[in-house]
């Protein structure tokens, strides 16, 4: 028997999350073939059991699932289950990840209704040609879901909750009437283990293969404000110039689309650092849902301003003092690095924490965690130049070869830039 799980939450960033933060506890258990060889995951949501938190739903937890790009779930680029509400079939957090990696379990009408059946039944015709797969409880089989039955790809068949006498009929209901592959859950003991087996059953899931561990994910919640502008400005189909310098206002809400865009869950295959590239590659329509989802799941975080302040003047500096060296590419990651040098004081995390969540060059965490590198170097001579520290900013010009002139001018223009925003 592999040893079971502990269900005590682990992998937490924050043991108490501070003012304005919060946490998703997301349940992970194996789904495994007849070798006990990992195959999937099934995630559920268990923050409400742990504290009341506006984001705990089923939303939040699959938003926040796909854009764990640190993998603290260790669910990697396998499959995985999510419950869904009749309701959350349609919500906007299932436009944020790859279909293919996302099986879809869908519970049973309540008192097997037939107009909400064939209601349901449409929008689980789109998930399908969208490319998700569906899941369903063996009650699939009656004759009620028969609309549903061509659609399934999985069918969960309760080991404990049916009786011995009626599982080889209701197999072979689940064979005649789907294509499905059948999962056997709730395995609890061995022999329920080798009874499914016996039935030709080849995927399993319950306590006896593990107990299911529980991680806590930090809920990272942007402004409100600028949720609100980027809204607004998406809905009006408004420029990416507009739309970036948004982004660039606000170092968290920055911070979460670039840990999206990068996140396993939305399958790029090379890092995103540019925020306009994001846009780009988000498209209209993505960024609509994403900042519509935004505003419904998560608070308004609550740092100091003047931080949030200091972190736009450290971005800006660092993206004019490159203009004349750099590309618009590397201009783009110089303001990153200096936008998001202040995430640990505005989020209260320690800054590795954060920075684990999201995928980005090593030149940009070597710059943001050490201070080396040209960014590095960079966001030394930006700090030098807030502090007044005469040393360490000479120290820094002289290696970047950059002139007083130079850097007065792209510290002074910052500060201008920053002053005209509303924090």
């Amino acid at each position: 028997m592999t040893p079971s799980e502990s269900t005590a939450p682990s992998d937490s960033l924050l043991a108490e999350p501070p003012k304005g933060q919060g946490s998703c506890l997301i349940a992970r258990q194996p789904i495994v073939d007849t070798q006990r060889a990992v195959v999937a995951h099934a995630l559920f949501d268990r923050t409400a059991a742990e504290h009341a938190h506006s984001a705990s739903s089923d939303v939040a937890m699959l938003f926040n699932a796909m854009a764990d790009s640190g993998d603290a779930l260790k669910i990697e680029a396998k499959p995985i289950f999510i419950h869904r509400t009749h309701d959350g079939l349609s919500d906007a957090s299932l436009d944020f990840v790859q279909p293919e990696r996302v099986v879809v379990h869908v519970a049973p009408v309540p008192g097997h209704d037939s107009a909400v059946i064939a209601a349901v039944q449409k929008t689980l015709v789109d998930l399908r040609e969208r490319g998700f797969r569906l899941a369903f409880n063996h009650t699939v089989v009656a004759p009620a879901y028969q609309s549903w039955q061509g659609l399934a790809n999985f069918v969960k068949l309760d080991m404990l909750g049916i009786g011995s006498q009626l599982l080889e009929p209701l197999i072979a209901a689940i064979r005649a009437r789907t294509q499905a592959q059948i999962i056997a859950e709730k395995i609890e003991t061995p022999e329920l283990f080798t009874t499914a087996s016996s039935l030709g059953i080849t995927l399993f899931q319950g306590y006896w293969i593990a107990h299911p561990k529980v991680v806590k994910l930090t809920l990272v919640a942007p402004s409100e404000m600028r949720i609100l502008q980027l809204f607004n400005l998406v809905r009006e189909q408004a420029s990416v110039d507009k739309i970036e310098a948004i982004l660039k206002h606000d170092a968290v809400l920055g911070f979460n689309l670039l840990r999206l865009i990068n996140s396993a869950g939305f399958g790029l295959r090379q890092e995103v650092t540019s925020f306009r590239h994001a846009v780009m590659l988000m498209g209209m329509k993505r960024l609509f849902r994403w900042t519509a989802l935004l505003m419904t799941t998560y608070r308004d975080n609550g740092s100091a301003p003047v931080v949030s302040s200091t972190a736009v003047v450290r971005g800006r500096m660092m993206e004019l003092l490159g203009v004349a060296t750099m590309s618009q590419e590397e201009c783009d990651t110089a303001f990153v690095v200096g936008i998001f040098s202040l995430l640990e004081e505005m989020l209260c995390v320690p800054l590795e924490a954060v920075l684990a969540q999201m995928t980005l060059p090593a030149a940009v965490r070597e710059a943001l965690l050490h201070g080396t590198g040209v960014y590095g170097q960079m966001l030394a001579l930006v700090k030098a130049a807030e502090s007044n520290d005469e040393v360490a900013f000479m120290q820094a010009a002289i290696a970047l070869n950059y002139s007083n002139h130079h850097i007065n001018v792209a510290h002074m223009e910052a500060i201008v830039w920053a002053d005209s925003l509303v924090f």
